[in-house]
């Protein structure tokens, strides 16, 4: 048995720090906050996909009483984009959150699993890694691919 570590590089930025696109993508992110239905966690949480032609596309996270009904901010963007666009690859991700007070979560929240394994095949199906930009008020973090938010993903390789 050999004991391993595995390290994860990313950039931890502040808003001032963002260059240009990624503001504009941040800001399409905590917009899409605003057409979240969180009637239950009262989290919203809203994501914003810069694809390669220069568009945006937005979505955030839609709650129902049946709890595995609803659908992640991230996958609704990734979704939508993929739907309306889908021979473009997806440059970047942002993922902004309010908490239950209504207020930016100080942190970055991180992609579910779920979100996670689309995103890794998003890429995949694109052949290109995306970035990843996690908003936080405080701080956000920048991940580049997704083999850093996801190690040893599943894919069609196991099939």
């Amino acid at each position: 048995m050999e004991n391993q570590t595995f390290h994860i590089p990313f950039l931890r930025i502040t808003d001032e720090e963002f260059n240009e696109a990624d503001h504009r993508l941040v800001e399409a992110a905590k917009t899409a906050t605003d057409t979240s239905y969180a009637p239950y966690s009262h989290f919203r949480v809203g994501a914003a996909v810069l694809l390669e032609n220069g568009e945006i596309v937005s979505g955030s996270n839609q709650e129902n009483a049946a709890t595995p009904n609803g659908i992640c901010a991230e996958r609704c963007a990734i979704f939508y984009a993929g739907a309306r666009f889908p021979d473009i690859a997806v440059k970047a991700i942002a993922i902004a959150a309010r908490d239950t007070s209504g207020l930016f979560t100080q942190r970055p929240i991180s992609p579910c699993g779920m979100c996670r394994q689309v995103l890794a095949e998003t890429e995949h199906r694109h052949g290109k890694p995306m970035r990843i930009l996690l908003y936080g008020a405080s701080t956000s973090y920048i991940f580049e691919g997704m083999n850093t938010l996801l190690p040893f993903c599943f894919d069609e390789s196991f099939l």
